[in-house]
């Protein structure tokens, strides 16, 4: 980045110091420390990303509020609500978050005390806000598992340790180690518990199977639980029962007992899990309900593991059974290399609430309710919270419809691995769902997949496999959507084949209603798909690919009516969205009698010998012009009237929308292949991605490429145009956000991030940038701040782009528009420096000025404009004037005051006009005469430039042909004025204006006067000799530049 230097201008240069760009060598580089354009917003699509179990405390008697973890950030919800987001926490800690707990009006949680940085500490929030901060002890080097709050006191869990502190004044009380064991079987992997009545005690898990119980008072180890059986494994989970004294244990290799505590006995015994699947988190039932034959009887118990997705549900009375398994609480992983994430992180019962809340490692977090009447001992879904479960891979802000309901680019569409479609609202959170695909549960049930017991093990056995499959490209538009209002028709969705459930009367029904507004294609599937965007659900028809190739890409037409598919073959075929009949194919089908014509013509052509090829370009023949490759982009002109598609064959083809032809293309084959197309309707311009690294920019009027923008190091993920179509901003493999400036062609900001953006869009207002990287399942939003503030578009260097840190849950260091609107304007310096101000920036070259084009031309039309504004009949006299007006005839009587008053204006007046005898002139003439005598006619011309249009033209209608005391006249004066101004090439359309207004005005005096002639002869060989060098640099530049443009060919 260019520095800036000082330049120091003395007084006597008289000009204005402004900021000069200087060479690269001038100053070191600086590196920026943020973007130019974007500032980090937020993150959305987090619910419970992480492995840390959520907490919950009872707000009052009414209502739960429950937290979940998010990396360095917690979320907090209220059940009454239906779990909407209530809460916050900022500012988000230095690391992750390990482990959290709610109490009272608090949350505690701790961060960080990993190896790689070595940070650490115990937060206490309120409402969202820090208030305080645990004194951690200096010899602290692993991270806290778990917190405990009960009494007095303060309990953190770790690895090898147990941390105490008073929670009256959070101040640390004592350190429990545990007692030794080789191989590290001391390693505490049951988490900690304390149990009713039991004061100051506390109970820990360990590797070899044994529970130690610490009064933390005394800091002493009281006693030691030994495992039932010798291969029990380690300690998964501890959890206390309603009655007092008994304890439930789980263990790594499946036991999961009811102990005695008192008596250090065992009570019930269950083969809860085994060594792939273990209990890792138990919970009780306390509203004395649910257990026996009619659900009236206290007992019952619930576990769960994070290696399925399952709750199982236990009746403790009669020597416990398993009353109930809620299959597919949650999305089980499938396999140990899944990308998509599964298994049940916690599950609790809300105490004296028949309601049970379990959260999953699918980023979702889920209440239950249990029915009383009739009774089940399963519950029912009551509320759900989540999102992707996998990361995302498409972004697609959803478009305005025609009424512009949705202008405010307040939605967000969203696909990812998980195989789902999710629309976020980025206005109300608890708006945002996931796009339905039908009843998946239900058809799990009839396919007997939740009956299944090895969900785990076997991949094909899923409930995401019941999902379409993975998206890889969508398209939108909502001019026909009909909202909640649109006919589904019969209910089935994604209707497949021609005739398959398709009710005679489904077009005519949503011709009235509307139809489905988003069609997605997706992994290796032959299928396009609709879906309902005001419904949130699926659509009728599946859209099959003619040439049977799987869909590689989609597009809606801007009407709302028609989807075009294009297929992995080369395929490219048109359905009605309304009827979900095949409208065209691109190329058209030919009929047999085409066909039979086309194939005589080439039959001809080969035995003349002539090229079957060499036809004239923009003629092509029917049926012909299929890509012969992957149709990797479609877009559709915002008049339907040409369908543009590009391949990785290297072509771009133009097809007419209603016949199906060829009607001109852009070869680049085989120099490159293109990967992408996006369109912008405003400017129609099409910006395509190629496989070298390029991206270009094509009018689709003149079929040329009018821009190539370079920098991408490795393949481009994803780009898109910005709203208003200035920009061009573009995801690479490299990890950099770039975004040029189509005008200028400029580099005008970059961003680095940690891993590479796979996935990007711009919003249609304009205000958000949202990007996803790998292996994220949220969605980063950011804010752009050219709303704002101003932005240079000064090209930047690779030297210059900034790392910068993606936004986060809390938003936290984002700037929102408001923000942003106040802050103090700030220069950039670093690429500046004083200097003269040049208002030509070479003498070789024409010069225009500054003054606005509605001056000038109104300065030639200034007579048209005087008549059309004349009024077209005179002023009449009001038939009878107002009451309280003096009538003309009975004048008010004068005061005396009044009448001296009169007369001293009088007087004054005679004045001024006596010494306007003796002045010779006003300040138009005395600026003419002093540039006359001087030979300098700058200052003339600056006060001329400064005249509005009709003062101005009074000014020239002044000018006098007389001449006094051997002077010459003002007519020849301001003609070598112009003169002057033409030689030094600047002002041009000022002088050319000015000089058509003189020949107007004063054509009669002109032919009289043999010096004004002279003078005017001068002038004309002056803009003749500068016409000519003008005309040559012209034509050297419309020879030069559309070679450039198009280097291809």
């Amino acid at each position: 980045m260019p520095s800036a230097a000082v330049v120091n201008i003395g007084p006597q240069d008289g000009h204005v110091a402004k900021r000069q760009k200087l060479g690269t060598n001038d100053a070191p580089r600086t590196t920026r420390q943020e973007s130019k354009i974007f500032a980090p917003f937020r993150t959305i699509g987090l619910v419970s990303s992480t492995l840390v179990p959520f907490t919950s405390v009872p707000l009052g008697r009414t209502t739960f509020q429950i937290t979940t973890s998010v990396g360095r950030c917690l979320q907090t919800y209220d059940l009454k609500r239906g779990l909407q987001l209530v809460f916050l926490t900022r500012p988000q800690t230095p690391e992750v978050i390990t482990a959290t707990v709610a109490w009272k009006d608090r949350v505690f949680a701790a961060w960080g005390g990993t190896e790689k940085s070595g940070l650490q500490g115990l937060w206490v929030f309120k409402r969202g806000k820090k208030v305080y901060e645990l004194e951690l002890p200096e010899d602290l080097n692993e991270p806290i598992n778990k917190i405990m709050i009960f009494g007095t006191w303060i309990v953190g869990c770790c690895t090898k340790r147990i941390e105490v502190w008073k929670s009256a004044t959070y101040e640390h009380y004592t350190t429990l180690f545990p007692t030794s064991a080789p191989q590290g079987e001391h390693e505490l992997t049951g988490g900690i518990v304390n149990m009713p009545t039991y004061l100051n005690k506390v109970f820990a898990g360990r590797k070899d199977g044994s529970v130690e119980i610490w009064n933390l008072s005394s800091g002493k180890l009281i006693y030691t639980l030994l495992p039932p059986m010798v291969d029990s494994g380690a300690v998964t989970a501890l959890q206390p029962t309603p009655a007092l004294s008994l304890l439930a244990i789980s263990y790594s290799n499946g036991p999961l007992i009811i102990h005695n505590i008192r008596t250090d006995k065992t009570v019930l015994r269950f083969k809860g899990g085994n060594a792939e699947s273990p209990i890792t988190s138990i919970s009780f039932r306390t509203d004395d309900m649910g257990a026996g034959e009619d659900g009236r009887k206290p007992g019952v118990m619930a576990t769960s593991g994070p290696h399925n997705g399952d709750v199982t549900f236990w009746d403790l009375n009669g020597g416990g059974r398993v009353m109930g398994i809620l299959r597919g609480a949650h999305n089980p992983p499938s396999s140990a290399q899944a990308t998509v994430g599964g298994g049940v992180s916690k599950v609790e019962f809300l105490p004296g609430q028949p309601v049970i809340v379990t959260s999953g490692l699918d980023n979702s977090l889920k209440s239950w309710i249990f029915d009383e009447t009739p009774y089940s001992a399963v519950p029912r879904i009551l509320h759900s919270r989540s999102g992707h479960a996998a990361p995302v891979t498409q972004l697609q802000f959803l478009p305005s419809d025609a009424d512009g309901a949705d202008k405010g680019g307040k939605w967000l569409l969203s696909a990812g691995r998980d195989r789902s479609l999710w629309g976020w609202s980025l206005r109300r959170d608890n708006q945002s769902t996931e796009l339905s695909q039908g009843s998946i549960r239900k058809k799990a049930k009839k396919l007997g997949i939740l009956a299944n017991t090895t969900l785990a093990s076997e991949p094909s056995t899923t409930l995401e496999d019941l999902k379409a499959h993975e998206i890889i490209c969508m398209a939108s538009c909502l001019n026909r959507d009909g909202g909640m209002g649109a006919n589904a028709g019969s209910g089935h969705i994604w209707q497949k084949g021609q005739t398959a459930h398709k009710a005679p009367t489904d077009a005519t029904v949503s011709g009235s209603t509307g139809w489905e507004s988003v069609v997605t294609g997706h992994r290796e599937d032959k299928y396009a798909r609709t879906w309902f965007w005001g419904r949130k659900k699926a659509g009728r028809w599946a859209f099959e690919t003619g040439d049977g190739g799987y869909v590689r890409s989609v597009a809606l037409s801007p009407c709302g009516t028609f989807a075009v598919v294009g297929s992995k073959l080369g395929g490219v075929d048109m359905f009605n969205l309304q009827s979900g009949q095949h409208r065209q194919r691109f190329p058209s089908r030919l009929t047999p009698a085409q066909a039979k014509k086309l194939r005589l013509e080439q039959l001809q052509a080969l035995e003349s010998g002539i090229d079957v090829t060499s036809k004239p370009r923009k003629s092509f023949p029917r049926g012909m012009g299929k890509h012969q490759k992957s149709v990797t982009g479609i877009v559709v002109d915002s008049l339907n009237k040409n369908v543009i598609t590009c391949s990785l064959d290297g072509h771009i083809k133009f097809w007419d929308f209603s016949t199906g032809n060829l009607i001109d293309e852009i070869n680049w084959a085989p120099l490159v292949a293109i990967t992408g197309i996006r369109y912008h309707a405003s400017n129609d311009l099409i910006a395509l991605t190629c496989d070298d690294l390029a991206i270009r920019v094509v009018d689709t009027e003149t079929k040329r490429t009018i821009r190539e923008l370079w920098g991408c190091q490795k393949s481009i993920n994803d780009f898109c145009f910005s709203n208003d179509g200035r920009w061009i901003i573009a995801a690479s493999q490299d990890c950099i956000i770039r975004v040029w400036d189509l005008p200028t062609g400029h580099l005008i900001d970059a961003i680095r991030m940690e891993t590479q953006c796979t996935a990007l869009a711009f919003s249609g207002t304009g205000e958000f940038l949202a990007t996803t990287c790998e292996g994220q399942i949220g969605v980063n939003i950011w804010n752009n701040k050219t709303l704002f503030t101003h932005v240079p578009t000064r090209h930047i260097s690779e030297d210059e782009i900034a790392n910068i840190s993606a936004p986060t849950v809390s938003g936290e260091g984002g700037r929102g528009m408001v923000d942003g609107a106040f802050d103090d304007a700030v220069s950039d310096t670093q690429n500046s420096a004083p200097m003269d101000s040049l208002e030509q920036l070479s003498v070789e070259m024409m010069t225009l000025s500054m003054v606005p084009k509605s001056r000038w031309q109104t300065l030639l039309h200034l007579d048209l404009i005087k008549q059309r504004n004349k009024p077209t009949e005179a002023p009449k006299v009001p038939e009878k004037a107002p009451f309280f007006l003096p009538s003309l005839e009975n004048p008010l009587p004068v005061t005396a005051s009044e009448a001296a008053k009169i007369d001293e204006n009088k007087v004054e007046r005679s004045r001024i006009m006596r010494m306007g005898g003796i002045w010779n002139g006003d300040a138009f003439t005395v600026a003419l005469r002093s540039g006359s005598e001087s030979e300098d006619y700058t200052p003339f011309i600056t006060h001329l430039r400064t005249l509005p249009p009709s003062a101005a033209d009074l000014a020239i209608r002044s000018l006098s042909s007389s001449t006094e005391r051997n002077e010459q006249s003002e007519l020849t004066s301001f003609i070598q004025a112009l003169t002057s101004r033409l030689r030094a090439r600047r002002d041009y359309e000022l002088v050319q204006a000015w000089m058509a207004v003189f020949l107007r005005l004063h054509s009669d005096a002109i032919s009289h006067d043999s010096e004004v002639v002279s003078a005017l002869g001068e002038w004309r060989q002056c803009q003749e000799k500068e016409g000519r060098r003008i005309g040559e640099l012209i034509g050297f530049c419309n020879g030069v530049v559309p070679f450039l443009r198009n280097p291809l060919g």
